[in-house]
């Protein structure tokens, strides 16, 4: 037996010659450690042998190896089957990576594919729809909590737009209603006179919504140099005629120098014309209106009406706000003046007049020369 496993053992073994290979049969318990040994032989008392236990086709065997030599193919034998078992670690590591990384991204997503289905059946008719949170991981929560917030804005905005839209189309339908009814009626001694004011109210409510419309198209430049008192001026001059006409005075007060911000002037001149035009109808037949311009670019626009109650000081900015139903105007010239002084990056708002009545006030910033 110890013979023919060593026959077939050196021939396993190609190599030269003074290599003394010895092979034990196996045994009950072989030691799994493996020792260096040195024969009486040896010109040194260096170990040139090695014996270890090692597993063969022939079982678990003790192998001793004495006086071996290197050779050059041993060291491409050794690359060769470390390669190969690192190729096997590494495939198997890859294969097993990947795997993991597979479910783990697949099952990830998953919400996300979810959230992702449900945003893309909100349209202009289900801007109400949110996004489901709960089953949103920790990491994507800020994200889709996000996109809830902008669809909450968008779904104010929109909501608007279409009260502002409806409010616009009934407002402009009874003047249009009153136009024709006037011209199908006899003619009076003032056909004329009412036919321009049922004009102008309807001319007013379209101004009024194409300034609207700029403003939220953000299409005004806002880096004009523009002389606020200057044209703050020239508007009171241009209602001059129009307060004469209702039995009312107007007042300009302000430097006789230039005011300079930067803004447009368009817009400032459309935000004035409608505080002016608010506190004509305001004021008592008889009374006066005065209009201030501060050397801090602040503008006043000064009535003595009936005053604005400290609960309506926000909501006369609305879109359509009334104090009555009885009250003229459409009820845009405010919320309009408010849109564009915040495009100008100014500040509008409304105090008491000493003595009863509405001051409302418009802060612009100066600009820097």
């Amino acid at each position: 037996m110890r013979v023919a496993v060593f026959d077939k053992f050196k021939q396993a073994l190609p190599g030269s010659d003074p290599v003394l290979v010895s092979i034990l049969t196996p045994v009950v318990g072989i030691s799994p450690t493996h020792v260096h040994f040195a024969l009486p032989d040896d010109d040194s008392f260096a170990p040139e042998g090695f014996m270890a236990p090692m597993r063969t086709p022939f079982g678990q065997l003790h192998i001793a190896v004495h006086g071996q030599k290197f050779q050059w193919n041993d060291l491409i034998d050794a690359w060769a089957f470390d390669i190969k078992v690192l190729a096997a670690y590494f495939a198997t590591a890859a294969v097993l990576s990947t795997a993991t990384a597979w479910f783990a991204v697949r099952n990830g997503l998953l919400p996300l594919r979810q959230i992702a289905r449900e945003a893309s059946l909100i349209d202009m008719d289900t801007l109400g729809n949110r996004l489901t949170l709960d089953v949103v991981p920790t990491e994507a929560m800020p994200l889709v909590g996000a996109i809830n917030q902008a669809l909450e804005r968008l779904d104010v905005g929109t909501r608007r737009q279409r009260l502002f839209t409806a409010n616009a189309a009934h407002e402009l339908r009874t003047p249009v209603a009153v136009l024709a009814a006037r011209l199908d009626a006899p003619r009076e001694p003032n056909f004329e006179f009412q036919l321009r004011r049922d004009v102008w109210r309807i001319s007013h409510i379209v101004h009024q919504l194409l300034a609207e419309a700029r403003a939220e198209e953000q299409t005004l430049p806002l880096d004009e140099l523009v002389d606020v008192a200057a044209s703050v001026r020239a508007m009171v001059d241009d209602a001059a005629l129009l307060a004469i006409r209702d039995g009312r005075e107007i007042e300009y007060l302000g430097p006789s120098g230039a005011v300079f911000v930067r803004g447009n002037k368009v817009a400032i001149e459309a935000v004035v014309a409608n505080l002016i035009d608010n506190a004509l109808r305001a004021e008592p037949r008889g009374g006066s209106v005065a209009i201030r311009v501060n050397e801090n670019a602040t503008i006043e626009v000064i009535d003595h009406g009936a005053g604005v109650a400290e609960d309506d000081r926000r909501a006369i900015f609305e879109p359509f706000w009334r104090m009555s139903e009885g009250a003229s105007g459409a009820g845009l010239g405010l919320a309009i003046a408010k849109e564009l002084v915040s495009k100008l990056k100014g500040r509008i708002w409304v105090e008491n007049t000493p003595g009863g009545g509405a001051t409302f006030k418009i802060s612009l910033p100066r600009a820097v020369l």
